[in-house]
């Protein structure tokens, strides 16, 4: 039985958009804001000696420092939803049963050089060097090169976020950024692709799931993805992209979604539900975890090679610079992990050439802060509220199955109008709608809506439910709604039909992997020949000790 782990990244916040101001008398914004970088999170001072399950009281109440008008600052409040807690080391919102840090106020933090120089202040240290937290100055070079070098170590502490790293990209530039070389960027990440009017702009709508493909979640892709549901602008299914973790995964249903013309990625081999694991791992494990999905992938589900070219981190844990190092190295177009908070305009994906366009979200995240060329295809964030004229302020979400206040059929529906709203009458970007695999198999009445919504938004004209790799394609050549009945990238498996390549796969039984060792036996469906182990981390093949890999 296939284990779904509960998703631990809820909501990644971003209280500026909705915080609540606090007046000074109650928070010293001198006391609270000295020295912290303007996207930490952290409580209301406590007393010293207070007992955790006294400090729950006000554990889903969390606060940030924000700009107030010249060099000042103010501290900003926000709460999180109902049920759910602040989690100060993680610095997300979490369902309240995961939180056992309420009695901590901030977040521990190793020593920080004096970097990046405040407006009033002056550096220390002669140019070109920076003043380490120990005090001694070291060339900016050596920041964040993977090895400590103040005597602190204070040089590898900055290293997660682009404003902090010395030695980041640059900020969009767009006299250097061309697109015959591959890159695409604007200053704020709304731009359209090659400048068009949004009226002649198509909606693009990206329908993902995350997690492991099975029998039972095959039957619902099937309900929203009917043979009969088709972008009336160019008369294609409406397609997806499936994200595919490894564990339970059955490899004829992910060569049948494939056939059917469905984007298959990958989503990892062991879909490991650790808080950090995704966050500290090197380039080479981060190829041992994604290259040996995708070569899991191609082999069992007989996907040839170069076809699959995205990729998407569990949790929602970016590796920062080491997991697009693996990326450029072992040939990943895409990923699409990062999130980013809710604006007037929509944020478009992005080639990383240059500074990625918003906020790294929570100090907690390793964000990419070097010249990558591979693409961002950024999860935007989610309006949850009833009416967004009227309804109170409400943090997002980044995954449909983080907006826990949706509870019925046609509060879902809504959102998912209001959502589609704001791409349409904005700057018409692509409008991710992310889900991990098991979300409707406890709602069946969403399901319904869902699809219906799906077959109804696809009939009416300017809306095109499409790949992530489409919608690449589509931002590399754009083209006008007029001229899109034939633009060939769209064509490709435009309207599959045929039969499964087959109707009886193998089930391969074998000894799970000690990831997975309470399961007594482990299936892996294909229809390709059964490997002689199940396959798992630098084994991908399943061939055991015969595996070159190992």
């Amino acid at each position: 039985m296939q284990r779904v782990a509960l998703l631990s990244c809820l909501l990644a916040l971003w209280a500026g958009a909705h915080g609540q101001r606090v007046d000074i008398s109650e928070m010293d914004p001198d006391y609270y804001c000295k020295g912290r970088s303007d996207n930490e999170f952290f409580r209301k001072e406590h007393a010293t000696d207070i007992l955790e399950e006294e400090a729950r009281a006000a554990c889903n109440t969390y606060y940030r420092c924000v700009p107030g008008g010249g060099n000042l600052k103010l501290v900003s409040k926000s709460q999180c939803g109902f049920g759910m807690f602040f989690d100060i080391e993680l610095q997300i919102c979490e369902v309240r049963s995961k939180v056992s840090n309420c009695a901590r106020w901030q977040k521990y933090s190793g020593p920080k050089p004096k970097w990046p120089i405040p407006n009033d202040e002056v550096s220390n240290c002669p140019n070109d060097e920076i003043e380490c937290g120990s005090g001694e100055c070291l060339n900016k070079r050596f920041f964040c090169d993977g090895a400590p070098d103040c005597s602190d170590g204070s040089d590898e502490n900055i290293c997660n976020d682009p404003e902090t790293d010395p030695n980041a990209a640059p900020k969009c530039d767009q006299r250097t950024c061309v697109w015959e070389q591959g890159c695409f960027c604007s200053v704020d990440g709304t731009r359209i692709p090659g400048d068009l009017l949004p009226s002649q702009t198509p909606q693009m709508i990206l329908v993902t799931f995350s997690g492991a493909v099975n029998e039972e979640n095959f039957r619902i892709y099937e309900q929203i993805f009917k043979e009969t549901t088709k972008n009336k602008g160019n008369d294609c299914t409406a397609k997806g992209t499936f994200f595919v973790s490894h564990g339970f995964t059955n490899y004829s249903a992910v060569q049948e979604l494939h056939r059917r013309g469905h984007e298959i990625a990958v989503g990892s081999i062991t879909n490991n539900p650790g808080k950090n694991y995704w966050s500290n791992l090197t380039a080479a494990e981060y190829e041992a975890e994604f290259d040996g999905a995708r070569l899991i992938t191609e082999k069992f589900a007989n996907i040839s090679q170069g076809e699959i070219l995205g990729m998407r981190v569990p949790q929602a844990r970016v590796g920062g610079n080491e997991q697009f190092t693996m990326m450029i190295d072992w040939g990943f177009l895409y990923d699409s992990s990062l999130a980013a908070p809710r604006g007037r305009l929509p944020l478009w994906p992005y080639t990383l050439q240059h500074r990625m366009p918003h906020k790294c979200l929570g100090t907690d995240q390793n964000c990419p802060t070097r010249n990558f060329t591979a693409w961002e295809m950024v999860l935007n964030e989610l309006d949850r509220r009833d009416d967004p004229e009227f309804s109170e302020a409400l943090t997002g979400c980044h995954l449909v199955d983080q907006c826990a206040n949706i509870v019925d059929p046609k509060q879902f529906r809504n959102f998912l109008e209001i959502n589609l709203a704001h791409h349409y009458n904005t700057n018409r970007a692509p409008l991710g709608l992310h889900f991990t695999a098991p979300y409707f198999l406890t709602r069946k009445t969403f399901l319904r809506e869902f699809a219906s919504w799906v077959a109804d938004v696809a009939s009416r004209g300017d809306f095109y439910f499409v790949t992530m790799l489409q919608a690449i394609s589509w931002m590399e050549a754009p083209t006008e709604i007029a001229a899109l009945n034939n633009f060939p990238e769209w064509k490709n498996k435009c309207d599959p039909k045929g039969l499964p390549y087959c109707s009886l796969p193998n089930p391969c039984e074998s000894k799970p992997p000690r990831e997975h060792a309470n399961e007594d036996r482990m299936f892996l469906y294909t229809c390709e020949d059964c490997p002689p182990s199940y396959p798992w981390l630098y084994d991908p093949l399943g061939n055991g000790a015969l595996d070159p890999f190992i």
